[in-house]
């Protein structure tokens, strides 16, 4: 049976706030400019903040995250204050990249896919509304 789904199909997000990582490329460009064109209060999470901004309009918020460095993901937390969440979109990863480690020690492509959204949704947990989805 075919898939029929399409972007018509996201019902309206005004009221809502969604967190989208790897909003600078592929999939995570489209799920933040989709939810933003849906009303959704949108904060693109970058590591890359000034390709962000050439990305987005005005009315999407964009913040410094880097998923590999846990600082950089304590930090985002640290700054969301009291703001209730409603999407947590943990997309931004790395693949096929030289052998490096994180600047806590970890291998990078395992604390940028992983070990770094982990955290943050940990550290989100306590701002997900009722609905919340991660």
């Amino acid at each position: 049976m075919p898939v029929t789904w399409t972007f018509d199909d996201i019902p309206d997000q005004t009221g809502r706030t969604a967190v989208v990582t790897g909003a600078t490329s592929g999939l995570g460009l489209v799920v933040a400019r989709e939810l933003a064109a849906r009303g959704a209060d949108v904060v693109v999470a970058a590591r890359n903040v000034a390709k962000a901004e050439r990305l987005f309009p005005a009315g999407v918020h964009i913040r410094a995250l880097d998923t590999e460095d846990l600082d950089s993901v304590r930090a985002f937390a640290a700054d969301w204050g009291d703001r209730p969440l409603d999407l947590l979109i943990n997309n931004a990863g790395i693949s096929a990249v030289p052998w490096r480690l994180s600047p806590q020690g970890v291998e990078s492509q395992f604390a940028t896919n992983f070990l770094g959204h982990f955290a943050l949704t940990g550290l989100l947990l306590p701002h997900l509304r009722g609905g919340a989805r991660v």
